[in-house]
């Protein structure tokens, strides 16, 4: 019994640090805009067509201005 318990210690602390080990994720410097966004902001550039299509897309890739 004193067996079960010793291995069920030490994985619980194993485990413990291995999660304690990963540092947290970090936010990015610039966050790559909604498709909802990026096609407001084409609709009040007022475009249509391949002309907004490709505005979106520039916009989704964080190109647009």
């Amino acid at each position: 019994m004193r067996l079960i318990s010793a291995i069920a210690a030490i994985a619980l602390a194993t485990s413990g640090v291995a999660v304690a080990a990963d540092p947290p994720a970090t936010p990015s410097a610039n966050p790559v805009p909604s498709l909802k966004a990026c096609n407001k902001k084409a609709d009040v550039k007022k475009l249509t067509g391949p002309a907004r299509a490709q505005f979106v897309k520039d916009c989704r890739a964080g190109k647009s201005t």
